[in-house]
C-alpha cells in the first residue's frame, strides 16, 4: 500500500509539472522544466510533433497491453493454481494474431512516417537561398542572391544585453521573411558539424567537401534559436544558431542595410549590428 501511494504521489507531481507554465517550451527556444518538443514554427515541425504523438500513443497502449497480459499469466497460471502445468505446445490462431497484428501496427506507423519524410526531402521552389558554413567554432552565412555574407559568433556573457539567452545570442543572426520557403544549403570547412534548430523540425550535418540541403517556411515572426548539434571539438558548446523571421518590409530593409555596408578585407560584408 506503500508503495501504491508513493507512485501515487509521484505520477500527481510529473502530471503537476506537465500542466505549469514552465514545463512547457519557450517560443523558439528551451526552458526550465521544459517537457516535451519546442513550439513547432513550421510546418515539417508541426508534422513532427504529431507524428511523435500519434507514435506515443501506439506505443504506450502496447506498453500496457503487455504489461496486463503479464499480470494476467502470473496471476491465472502460476504454480499454486496450476500445479500440473499445461502441456499444449501449439495455438494456431494466437500465433497467427501475434504474427498479423504486428505487421498492421507497423504498416499503420510507417505510412505517416513516410509521408513525413516526402515533406522533408520534397523541396518547394525557394523563395529565398542561404548558405550555412559550420566553422571551428562559429557558422558564416551566404545569401548568394543578394552578394550578402557574414560570420554568426556567439556573444559572450559578459556583453549580453537584457533579454538576450545566454549561450544562444549571437552577434549578427540569420533574418529570414515570414511565410516564405528557405532553402539552406549547409557545408563545413574542418570537421562535421551539425545545423540544427528544434523549432523548425531541422538537423543536418554539414560536412566537408559535401554540401547538404534542407528547408523551412517559417509561419510567425520571432526570434528562433538551435545549437551546432555534432561533437566538433573544444567549442562545439559555443557555435549557436539564431535565425529572426520578419516581415517582408522589414527583411527588404534588413537586406538593404546589409548590401549597404562596405565588404571588409576578406571580400565579407562588415557585422551590422540588426
Amino acid at each position: 500500500m506503500a508503495i501504491f501511494c508513493r507512485t501515487l504521489t509521484t505520477f500527481a507531481a510529473l502530471a503537476a509539472l506537465a500542466l505549469s507554465g514552465p514545463a512547457f517550451a519557450a517560443d523558439g527556444q528551451p526552458s526550465d522544466w521544459q517537457l516535451g518538443f519546442q513550439k513547432a514554427a513550421t510546418p515539417i515541425m508541426e508534422q513532427i510533433t504529431n507524428f511523435h504523438t500519434y507514435v506515443t500513443i501506439i506505443i504506450t497502449v502496447i506498453a500496457l497491453f503487455v504489461l496486463g497480459l503479464m499480470i494476467y499469466v502470473m496471476s491465472r497460471f502460476n504454480e499454486k493454481r496450476n500445479p500440473l502445468p499445461s502441456r499444449t505446445s501449439h495455438h494456431t490462431p494466437l500465433e497467427i494474431a501475434w504474427t498479423v497484428l504486428p505487421i498492421l501496427i507497423l504498416v499503420a506507423i510507417a505510412i505517416p512516417s513516410f509521408r513525413l519524410l516526402f515533406a522533408q526531402y520534397d523541396f518547394p521552389k525557394a523563395d529565398l537561398t542561404i548558405t550555412a558554413t559550420g566553422s571551428q567554432w562559429y557558422w558564416t552565412y551566404e545569401y548568394p542572391d543578394h552578394g550578402i555574407s557574414f560570420d554568426s559568433i556567439m556573444i559572450k556573457d559578459a556583453d549580453l544585453k537584457e533579454g538576450q539567452p545566454r549561450l544562444l545570442s549571437v552577434n549578427n543572426e540569420v533574418v529570414v521573411p515570414v511565410g516564405k520557403n528557405i532553402i539552406v544549403q549547409v557545408k563545413a570547412n574542418d570537421v562535421i558539424h551539425d545545423w540544427a534548430i528544434p523549432s523548425f523540425g531541422i538537423k543536418i550535418d554539414a560536412v566537408p567537401g559535401r554540401l547538404q540541403t534542407t528547408w523551412f517556411r517559417a509561419e510567425r515572426e520571432g526570434w528562433f534559436y538551435g545549437q551546432c548539434s555534432e561533437l566538433c571539438g573544444r567549442n562545439h558548446a559555443f557555435m549557436p544558431i539564431a535565425v529572426r523571421v520578419v516581415s517582408e518590409q522589414e527583411f527588404d530593409n534588413w537586406l538593404n542595410t546589409k548590401a549597404a555596408a562596405a565588404p571588409d578585407s576578406e571580400g565579407k560584408v562588415a557585422a551590422v549590428e540588426n
